[in-house]
């Protein structure tokens, strides 16, 4: 009997010493109230613009700190490496900033889904040297980012090529390197397609001189020295946002404009914006009213290339191209004054943008409105009926962005209201002002747009052409 209470008392004392059971990691971020993610701060996943916090990253992330239904806290740094030691000391949950898989990353940490495919290139500038089609062909030497993936291929290769030039900095993001390129102070870089396709819209003359790895997967990056919790969230909250096609227009609003890139077109945009645009600014300022300025001088470069005297075969004319009933509506008396023809344009388009259903998110709305700007709001609801008949989402662009070419085809547009229709211009005329518009912002936020008109030459040849 003694023996018995002896042993009884000792287990006693051996599960009054157990440890508490610790909590999930998904449960201590609900008990914190607050996911903490960390990103690196650039154009193509974290920056903040006159509305605050934004980006693809910022995004995805928001949505994903509302689903858990905690806060969310960005944790952002420059440098590759530093953003990792903070998801190694489970300083931050998990990582969002465009990182891809890599064997050195896989053995260390856990990735999420894929949610973007991108292409890694090798970069120079135009008209600076014969474009190289090879590693072997390299005549200077390769810079990229130290800790970034591409450093990790670098790496990887170095055994394959021992005369290869290359080095790795910590003293600049991708977005510096290009910038290096374009001032001549380094030869190469290696860019990822999405982070070049947004540069190129500032710097022309940056060029591809080859594609190094294609097919690059970009994930979200977890601990994987903690249990499953968050990541099992990850993964349904990556896969209800495909599912519902969320995804899809989430990538298209932040980089679907992009891909398509024309020296030319661009390098002529650049020299509008320095040599033509400030003539003009104060007065899209002045009529802007409730929209952005810079979106109503996108849409006039889209029109007339800010030519006040612009004249089209079929009788539009003037900075905003109004056509003569269009003008007379707005009351415009002289479509070839730019004072009357900006404002005329300015509540053309607004009186489109209000006739878009106000259910419809931005920047979406603003994308409708465009097109119905372009083609008529007439044209622009047959292809919302259309996207809807089959079975698309007439409430989202990349939908109806689809269909609008569809109102060319016979079998289609004797089912609608309105008829035939170009449906294809819409599409083109939507994606090059948001183009510009893009440009407009990163450089006015920049101050790089003059007060006063300057004279710029645009370099000779003709870059990559249309990609």
């Amino acid at each position: 009997m003694l023996r018995w209470l002896v042993s009884f008392l000792a287990l006693g004392l051996l599960l009054g010493c157990a440890p508490e059971p610790q909590p999930s990691q998904l449960d201590a971020i609900k008990a914190r109230g607050v996911l903490r993610v960390g990103t690196l701060l650039g154009p193509t996943s974290y920056y903040l613009d006159a509305n605050g916090e934004a980006g693809i990253e910022y995004v995805l992330a928001k949505n994903f700190a509302d689903d858990l239904g905690v806060e969310l806290e960005m944790v952002s740094r420059y440098n590759v490496k530093n953003l990792m030691n903070l998801l190694e000391t489970r300083e931050v949950d998990l990582l969002a900033a465009g990182l891809d898989r890599t064997e050195p990353r896989a053995q260390k940490f856990r990735f999420g889904p894929p949610y973007l495919e991108v292409e890694q290139r090798v970069v120079f500038r135009q008209g600076s040297r014969n474009r190289p089609r090879s590693l072997d062909e390299l005549d200077a030497e390769l810079v990229v980012v130290e800790g970034s993936s591409h450093h990790d291929w670098l790496l990887s290769i170095a055994a394959d090529y021992p005369d290869l030039q290359w080095r790795a900095t910590e003293e600049q993001d991708t977005a510096g390197l290009l910038q290096q390129v374009i001032d001549g102070d380094i030869a190469y870089t290696v860019a990822d397609s999405n982070t070049l396709d947004l540069q190129r819209r500032y710097f022309p003359n940056l060029s591809v001189a080859f594609t190094v790895r294609d097919n690059v997967d970009i994930a979200w990056m977890l601990n994987q020295h903690v249990d499953g919790s968050l990541y099992a969230e990850v993964i349904r909250y990556f896969g209800d946002l495909r599912e519902s096609g969320q995804l899809t227009q989430l990538l298209d609003q932040h980089f679907g404009h992009v891909s398509s890139f024309n020296y030319v077109d661009t390098s002529l945009f650049i020299n509008a914006v320095q040599s033509v645009l400030p003539k003009y600014r104060e007065l899209f300022e002045q009529h802007a009213g409730s929209l952005d300025w810079r979106l109503l001088a996108a849409i006039s470069y889209q029109e007339s290339h800010w030519n006040p005297r612009a004249v089209s075969p079929t009788g539009v004319r003037g900075m905003m191209m109004l056509t003569l009933p269009t003008a007379k509506a707005m009351g415009v008396t002289s479509r070839l004054n730019p004072a009357q023809s900006i404002e005329g344009g300015a509540r053309y388009f607004e009186r489109m943008l209000q006739r878009i259903p106000a259910r419809i998110q931005e920047p979406d709305r603003i994308w409708f409105a465009l097109a119905a700007y372009n083609i008529g709001y007439g044209h622009l609801e047959d292809a919302r009926i259309l996207t809807q008949q089959q079975g698309g989402d007439a409430d989202r662009w990349i939908d109806v962005r689809k269909r609008l070419p569809l109102l060319r085809q016979k079998k289609f547009y004797r089912q609608t209201r309105f008829g035939f229709a170009r449906g294809d211009e819409p599409v083109r005329y939507v994606g090059n002002i948001r183009r510009y518009y893009d440009t407009l912002v990163w450089l006015d936020e920049r101050g790089r747009i003059p007060a006063k008109p300057m004279t710029i030459t645009i370099p000779e040849g003709s870059g990559d052409g249309a990609e």
